[in-house]
C-alpha cells in the first residue's frame, strides 16, 4: 500500500521584488479567460499610487507562487479637491486567485484572510470587492464565470452591494443614423456646437468631470492627455455661449481605442439629445481610428446611460457584483 502524499508546505507572505512575473503567470493559469501580462499587472497595481507591498499577499509552495490576494487602502485621496479624504474606514481587494493545481486546500481562504487581516491592522472597518479606483482589473465579481470565488467570498461575509454591467457593440458597418444627423443639424442651428476640445478647454472639461460626475473621471482624462491621448478622441458639446455641457471619449484607459468612456452630460442639459449625439459622434470617430468594436466595463443596466447604450445597439456581455464585508476587530463576530 502506498502512503498518501503529504501536502506541500505553504507559505503566505507579502510581495517581494521579483515576484511580479510569477504572479502574472499564476494569475493567467488561474483565470485563462481573464489573463494578465506582467506589464499590465505592473502598471495597474505595482505602480498604483496607493500600492503597499505589505498588502499584496502571495502563496508560495516549493518556491513557486501559486496564488495571491491584493489588499489596498487609500494613501492619496481619490478627489484632489479634498486631499484629506482617504476613506479611512474602507479597504479594497481588487483581485485574488489560486492556481488550478493547488485548489481545494483552503489557499483562497488563507490568502483572503491574510489580506483582510492586513486591512484590519490599518484600522479599516469595511472591505469591498473589487470596486477600487483609480486602478481595477474588473469592477466586481463575475459570479457566472467564477462561482467558486462567489461561494468563498460569501462564506467570508461578503454581501452584494449592487451590480454593474459591461457592454459591447460591433462597429463593422457602423454609420451615424439619419435621425441623429438631423438632431445634430437642429442643435447646431440653435447655436450648439460639437467637436474636439481645445487645450485650454481641457481645464473646464476636467473640472466638470470631477465636480459633477466622478473625481476618477477627471483623473483619467488628465492622465490620459498627459500620457499622449490624442484630443480627437474626445468630443465635447458646447452651448451657444461656448460653455461645455458634456463630452464623450474613447481610448482613455490604457490607450485602448476600442474602450469607450467616460461619458457625461450635465444634469440640466439631459433630455435634449446631447448625450445621444455625443455617443454617436464618438462611435464614428472610433470607426475612423480603426476600432472594430466599442466596449466598456461599468455602468448600471437600469441607469439612463445604460438604457441609452442598449438602444444604441450595445449588448450586455458580463455582469459584475460589487461586494462588501464588515471588518470587525479581531475576535469579534458580526
Amino acid at each position: 500500500m502506498i502512503a498518501p502524499k503529504e501536502p506541500a508546505a505553504v507559505t503566505i507572505r507579502s510581495f517581494r521584488v521579483g515576484d511580479g512575473p510569477a504572479i502574472a503567470a499564476a494569475w493567467t493559469a488561474a483565470a485563462p479567460a481573464d489573463p494578465i501580462s506582467y506589464q499590465r499587472l505592473r502598471d495597474l497595481f505595482l505602480l498604483d499610487r496607493n500600492f503597499d507591498a505589505a498588502g499584496l499577499q502571495v502563496a508560495v509552495i516549493n518556491d513557486q507562487i501559486v496564488g495571491a490576494a491584493y489588499a489596498v487602502r487609500r494613501l492619496i485621496a481619490a478627489d484632489p479637491g479634498n486631499p484629506g479624504d482617504v476613506e479611512p474606514a474602507s479597504g479594497w481587494i481588487p483581485f485574488f486567485f489560486v492556481h488550478p493545481d493547488h485548489r481545494g486546500q483552503g489557499l483562497g481562504r488563507e490568502l483572503l484572510t491574510a489580506a483582510t487581516d492586513w486591512l484590519r491592522s490599518h484600522g479599516r472597518t469595511e472591505v469591498f470587492f473589487s470596486s477600487y479606483t483609480p486602478n481595477y482589473f474588473l469592477p466586481g465579481l463575475d459570479a457566472a464565470r467564477y462561482p467558486a470565488a462567489a461561494h468563498l467570498l460569501d462564506s467570508l461575509g461578503f454581501r452584494r452591494g449592487y451590480d454593474a454591467v459591461a457592454m459591447d457593440r460591433g462597429l463593422v458597418g457602423y454609420a451615424v443614423p439619419d435621425e441623429v444627423r438631423k438632431r445634430i443639424d437642429a442643435l447646431t442651428g440653435e447655436g450648439y456646437s460639437f467637436g474636439t476640445p481645445s487645450d485650454d478647454e481641457l481645464t473646464a472639461l476636467i473640472a466638470i468631470a470631477g465636480a459633477e460626475f466622478n473625481p476618477d473621471w477627471a483623473r483619467a482624462i488628465r492622465e490620459g492627455v498627459v500620457s499622449g491621448l490624442p484630443l480627437d478622441r474626445i468630443v465635447v458639446a458646447r452651448e451657444p455661449g461656448g460653455a461645455i455641457l458634456g463630452w464623450a471619449m474613447h481610448g482613455t484607459y490604457e490607450g485602448v481605442i476600442d474602450r469607450f468612456g467616460p461619458f457625461g452630460v450635465l444634469p440640466a442639459s439631459r433630455g435634449t439629445g446631447l448625450g445621444k449625439v455625443l455617443l454617436h459622434l464618438t462611435l464614428e470617430r472610433m470607426v475612423a481610428a480603426g476600432a472594430h468594436s466599442a466596449w466598456f466595463l461599468w455602468t448600471g443596466e437600469k441607469s439612463a446611460a445604460g438604457q441609452l447604450y442598449l438602444k444604441t445597439g450595445f449588448d450586455i456581455t458580463r455582469t459584475f457584483t460589487i461586494l462588501r464585508a464588515p471588518l470587525l476587530p479581531a475576535g469579534e463576530k458580526e
